[in-house]
């Protein structure tokens, strides 16, 4: 049975109303954003709980030299960004559990880093839209379990699972994805002693703790009201998602190396689930994936559970195999 923290109990699960009726707290928490411009049916649009930052995003994260850090266990996730001609950055899963968004600043380069808990997307997006920083919170509202993020700027809605604008000014805009992966943090530490890894943040939160307990073996998706994947896949089996196309983690496990349609997949042990037991450190190994292309440079990618895959990206191709 799923335990949910305190800041998803009481999830209200009726859908919006269609696009005459936008609800008054939506104009109340969203004063900026033109409802009158989406690309989605905005029934398909719920509420999470939390209102608007209910789940606080970090504008000015501070960071610790890697070497330095000793409260993230070995087997816990991060997510790592490192660019060329910069110092490695590893943003722990333990903080975007309670944040889900990282506004940072890296080689001036401003990015946002993602993490979804109910969809397990975890991304890094360029901040810049028409070459203009833009920094991103959490709107309190999902869209197919996915969060649904707003620029601060132009308070346009974002699908975070997609990098889209869905609601206002920037509909139809794609934020560039970047890429970062998540691995173990001994995996970061070894690679990266020079490495940087943002601190705890300064907010009262049970960091290291999962508040969704046995959520990725549970059989169905909190909040999702669409279909299940096709080919037997369970929704909550992880996947690879690279642009269109996905991966299973089953068929990565059993190959541990996988090459097609120019892309190239390496699975190995040491990773814990964000997602399984309460404490972060102890979830059971789901391994780490990394994603390149056929010169061994890394790619944009996603690791979605199977719905979120099947539900935003419809037309996704199913990398199964000859199995």
């Amino acid at each position: 049975m799923i335990r949910l923290a305190a800041l998803a109990v009481g999830v209200m699960l009726t859908a919006v109303p269609a696009l005459s009726e936008i609800p008054p707290q939506w104009s109340a928490e969203f004063p900026k954003t033109d409802f009158a411009t989406a690309s989605v049916d905005l029934s398909e649009i719920l509420s999470g709980g939390p209102p608007r930052d209910g789940i606080p995003a970090i504008w000015e994260p501070v960071f610790l030299d890697a070497v330095d850090e000793t409260r993230i266990a070995a087997r816990e996730p991060v997510m790592t960004y490192a660019p060329e001609g910069e110092r490695p950055r590893a943003y722990p899963i333990r903080y975007l559990m309670w944040h889900e968004i990282v506004n940072d600043v890296v080689g001036g380069k401003p990015i946002a880093v993602t993490f979804c808990p109910l969809c397990n997307s975890a991304m890094i997006f360029d901040a810049r839209i028409d070459g203009a920083r833009h920094t991103f919170g959490v709107s309190g509202k999902l869209r197919h379990s996915d969060m649904v993020m707003y620029d601060r700027e132009t308070e346009t809605w974002w699908q975070q699972a997609t990098g889209e604008g869905i609601v206002g000014r920037h509909t139809g805009h794609s934020l560039t994805l970047l890429p970062g992966w998540m691995e173990s943090w001994a995996e970061f530490i070894d690679r990266n002693p020079d490495g940087l890894v943002m601190d705890e943040p300064e907010w009262r939160r049970a960091y290291g703790s999962n508040p969704y307990v046995g959520y990725d073996s549970s059989p169905r998706p909190f909040l999702y009201q669409g279909e299940d994947p096709p080919h037997g896949i369970s929704p909550l089996a992880r996947v690879v998602r690279v642009e269109n196309r996905a991966w299973t983690f089953a068929r990565l496990r059993d190959e541990g190396e996988i090459r097609e349609a120019g892309v190239v997949l390496n699975w190995r042990p040491g990773q814990a689930s964000a997602l399984d037991s309460r404490d972060i450190a102890q979830g059971r190994d789901v391994g780490t994936v990394r994603v390149r292309d056929t010169q061994g440079r890394d790619l944009p990618h996603d690791i979605p559970f199977a719905f979120a895959f099947h539900a935003l990206f419809p037309n996704g191709e199913w990398m199964l195999g000859d199995n």
